[in-house]
């Protein structure tokens, strides 16, 4: 398995507006993501995580990339204080492409390898994220729908 990056496809029935909205707005990421997202106008911010009896554990968050309704990319994960940059940050793109009356919309996450550690390191952050990925995309479509819906 190549641990470099990690791609998904998913089909929502709403439009590529309201799925934009939804991967890019901090009201909306908190229902099928992360716990908590705070996010400035300037784009910076970060995401937390309930980590149960431990609190939020908190990630920094920087949009690279907003083109409604088309692209939304960011850069996580980078230490705060710290420009997100390649080798200390995962970038995200979330692409999307009207089908019919819904919207395909391609994830991709790269910046795994780029992070200059052991290859058992590797492996055990992509894993961790293809499970989080795993789990948390396939909200992503019914709340989107029932944004859509609402509108």
């Amino acid at each position: 398995m190549e641990l470099g990056s990690i791609e998904r496809e998913i089909r929502i029935e709403a439009s590529p507006e309201v799925v934009f909205d939804v991967v890019s707005s901090p009201e909306h990421l908190k229902e099928w993501w992360p716990d908590e997202a705070e996010l400035s106008p300037a784009g910076d911010g970060r995401i937390g995580f309930d980590k149960g009896g431990e609190g939020i554990g908190w990630e920094q968050f920087t949009v690279v990339d907003a083109m409604p309704p088309r692209r939304f990319s960011f850069r996580w994960t980078h230490p705060a204080g710290e420009k997100a940059v390649l080798g200390n940050s995962y970038l995200v793109v979330f692409e999307l492409e009207p089908v019919g009356t819904g919207t395909l919309l391609k994830m991709t996450e790269t910046g795994f390898r780029e992070r200059g550690w052991a290859e058992a390191k590797v492996a055990a952050e992509h894993a961790d994220h293809v499970r989080g990925w795993d789990y948390f995309l396939p909200r992503l479509a019914p709340y989107a729908e029932k944004v859509g819906a609402g509108r």
